[in-house]
């Protein structure tokens, strides 16, 4: 089992030396998270609260997600990035394509893409994207992407995009997995059609993930090709559970995304505090958790 440390929400200026922890803590990896802006009035739903309101406070700050894994990279030497999630539809496929393969360069090939289809219809329409044809344009784009990275001269003439003959420099390394994020059947769909592994968003019960693994699982098998490695991330709500966290290695969970940050915070829902003690709660996390683990 892999473990991957959540940076969302944390102070900017805080996470360079999350970073430095994680690699020396043993975490696998870090997940970054996506919003460009928050508008003053919302009226979309966020799907992951029962109220339909955000977890976080239009305030709470959000860094560009390849800024910052290009940063974080540059001070790392073992640590693998993704996104839970990255929100690419609402970008136009060159802008992605580019940010991914610079981030892919300068890290060694240590990043993968995760993927969401979005929910803030706000978002898109500021950002000059349609909202209504997300998940079509989603699926193309994958193709898309993988098309760009190959690097020389390539082309692409699809519903959505027509690309003439042209060249993306940098091209990565290597090949850059790419994971679909969502608890909904559209993203079960996408990862195990398109992609290279799924992200569950939100800490989600333990009954429901082993569900929504099982479904997974259950996709795959009906699949030409279901026995190709597949990466399944997910976070799990409640406190660390190594003997839950070993149920889900036997399922077939590869990755837990865990923020042991969250309990460094005095005051709940708001995510801040001093970064003496977000290390604290990392390095308690490492001893009790990943340890016991390996």
């Amino acid at each position: 089992m892999r473990f991957w440390q959540a940076v969302a929400f944390l102070e900017t200026d805080q996470l360079l030396d999350v970073a430095r922890a994680a690699e020396e803590l043993g975490f696998y990896g870090i997940t970054t998270s996506d919003h460009i802006l928050y508008p003053r009035t919302l009226r979309s739903r966020y799907p992951y609260t029962a109220d339909g309101a955000p977890l976080w406070s239009p305030e709470t700050p959000w860094p560009d997600s390849w800024c910052l894994i290009s940063a974080m990279a540059a001070v790392t030497t073992r640590l693998r990035f993704t996104n839970s999630v990255y929100v690419a539809a609402a970008r136009d496929v060159f802008t992605v394509a580019k940010l991914v393969a610079t981030s892919a360069v300068i890290s060694g090939g240590r990043v993968s893409l995760g993927v969401g289809a979005g929910w803030m219809r706000e978002e898109f329409e500021l950002l000059g994207q349609d909202f209504d044809t997300r998940g079509p344009r989603l699926d193309e784009m994958i193709d898309v992407l993988r098309t760009l990275w190959a690097g020389g001269w390539v082309e692409h003439h699809g519903t959505w995009f027509d690309i003439p003959s042209l060249q993306l420099a940098p091209a990565p390394p290597s090949p850059v997995p790419i994971w679909c994020g969502g608890i909904s059947r559209a993203a079960v769909r996408r990862a195990v059609t398109r992609c290279d592994g799924w992200i569950g968003e939100g800490a989600r019960e333990p009954d429901e993930v082993v569900e929504w693994v099982r479904l997974l699982v259950a996709e795959r098998r009906a699949q030409r090709g279901g026995e190709a490695p597949f990466d399944i991330l997910t976070a799990v709500s409640g406190p660390p559970d190594v003997d839950l966290y070993r149920r889900l290695e036997d399922l077939g969970v590869t990755g837990i995304i865990c923020a042991p940050w969250m309990t460094a915070a005095p005051v709940a829902g708001n995510f801040r505090s001093p970064l003496p003690d977000k290390l604290a709660a990392m390095e308690r996390f490492a001893h009790d958790v990943i340890a016991r683990m390996h």
